[in-house]
């Protein structure tokens, strides 16, 4: 499900809402049209959904994109999810994603798109694959920088 209003003057009111049956088609659209930065936080990181994205982030990194993940340390997860989270971190190493590890029930869920696109909601961008999900799209500098500066993250990048 996909629910726009731009005819609305507020520009939060006009963003959008997807659920996880619209969202990954979006945000692959938006991802790929990035210039410059990539930032993402997700929790957690699948091997199943790191299959969809590794070529998309490989393209961009060719293209000279600056990719950032913030994930959870896999010390904090359950087996299953350690060890495959332990894989695709080696993995964002060996093709030049930069990865920060958090510890303390990391469970934040968003993405900032060369600093114009903010992503946030409840699902986990890098290992979604049955849960019901909302994400909003916010597009603005202004929602971008409000996000990156709450967030400190220019202490990591």
């Amino acid at each position: 499900m996909i629910f726009s209003s731009p005819k609305l003057t507020n520009p939060l009111m006009g963003s959008e809402l997807h659920d996880e049956r619209t969202f990954y088609q979006a945000f692959t659209k938006d991802l790929l049209k990035c210039r410059k930065e990539i930032i993402i936080e997700s929790p957690f990181v699948t091997s199943k959904r790191m299959t969809f994205f590794r070529p998309h982030f490989q393209q961009l990194i060719n293209r000279g994109v600056e990719i950032y993940i913030i994930t959870r340390d896999p010390l904090e997860h359950t087996e299953g999810y350690q060890i495959q989270s332990e894989l695709e971190i080696q993995e964002f190493e060996r093709i030049g994603v930069h990865t920060f590890l958090c510890t303390g029930n990391h469970h934040r869920k968003l993405a900032i798109l060369d600093r114009e696109i903010l992503w946030e909601g409840s699902l986990n961008i890098l290992s979604q694959t049955k849960s019901r999900e909302i994400m909003r799209r916010i597009r603005g500098k202004e929602w971008a920088d409000q996000m990156f500066h709450f967030l400190q993250l220019e202490k990591l990048i």
